[in-house]
């Protein structure tokens, strides 16, 4: 393989390429404008992990687009190459086609190093994805005859995995994703969630701060202090302290133990519970503006 007819064939299969892509991805943006609206929004809630759905399904896109334009290089250099592409190249001199390989090698790298990004990526947002959704589904039953479940609400200082509102008080529920390892042991220790074996730990100060916002969103609704319990929920491993002052720790096993941590002074009259409803229910409304923030 001489380096001319390599170069020629290279060029035709990446132009090709190239155009393939904006394709596809002029494509994709028609189809997502097309069809972003949905038949009776302000009766569709977001659901358990909803806004991990949509990040994976974006990254699995980006990822089949990847490995698609891979494909179709590779089956186009071949054809190239054995048609004899390089004829279309007679005449330039040797410097200019290295010139081109190496931008072409450059250009392979960019795309290699994003494509190793978007695979890393996507299987941390499944992690996370599916924790939630084991949560939220396992919150829904616990619910029952207990309080009404939020999922993914957005709040002024970021977003809470879970909210469940009842007459017996609110429950913020977040989830620690990381995946679980042979006799691995999570505890609060301060504002650090640490997991053991490995000394790992995780801050919770900006859950923390988004339950207190939520908080205060509260009482501007209800003209008094909602006291908000926070729960952290770290599915696949095992609970050592399961409770502290401000927070309790739960796994998958022992998540109902929210519905007895609970005290007589976080009790909620009727008409609060209803404004809580109300409020929560446009805020999760797929008609709500993704990128809203409420005040």
């Amino acid at each position: 393989m001489d380096i001319q007819s390599f170069s020629g064939a290279a060029t035709v299969a990446l132009a090709s390429t190239i155009v393939f892509v904006l394709i596809t991805i002029s494509w994709q943006i028609i189809a997502r404008s097309v069809g972003s609206s949905h038949s009776f929004a302000d009766g569709i809630m977001r659901e358990a992990a909803q806004r991990f759905r949509d990040e994976f399904d974006r990254l699995s896109s980006n990822q089949s687009n990847y490995f698609s334009a891979g494909l179709v290089f590779l089956v186009l250099f071949a054809a190239a190459y054995v048609l004899n592409a390089e004829r279309l190249f007679d005449g330039y001199p040797v410097w200019q086609l290295n010139i081109f390989l190496f931008a072409l090698a450059a250009v392979a790298l960019i795309i290699s190093v994003d494509l190793v990004r978007t695979v890393l990526a996507r299987q941390q947002i499944k992690l996370l994805r599916d924790a939630n959704i084991a949560i939220g589904h396992q919150l829904q039953g616990i619910a029952a005859g207990f309080g009404r479940v939020y999922h993914d609400v957005e709040t002024s200082a970021g977003i809470i995995d879970h909210i469940i509102v009842g007459q017996s008080g609110v429950f913020v529920v977040n989830v620690f994703a990381r995946r679980p390892s042979k006799n691995g042991e999570a505890a609060l220790d301060g504002n650090s969630l640490t997991f053991t074996p490995g000394k790992a730990s995780v801050s919770i100060v900006t859950m923390a701060a988004n339950t207190a916002a939520l908080e205060r969103e509260f009482r501007r609704l209800l003209d008094h202090r909602v006291r908000v319990r926070s729960v952290i929920a770290v599915p696949g491993w095992e609970v050592n302290v399961q409770s502290s002052k401000e927070h309790l720790l739960v796994n998958t096993r022992n998540l109902p133990m929210i519905r007895g941590w609970k005290d007589q002074t976080d009790y909620l009259m009727n008409e609060d519970v209803g404004a809580l409803h109300e409020m929560l229910t446009s805020r999760c409304s797929l008609r709500t503006a993704a990128t809203k923030t409420p005040g």
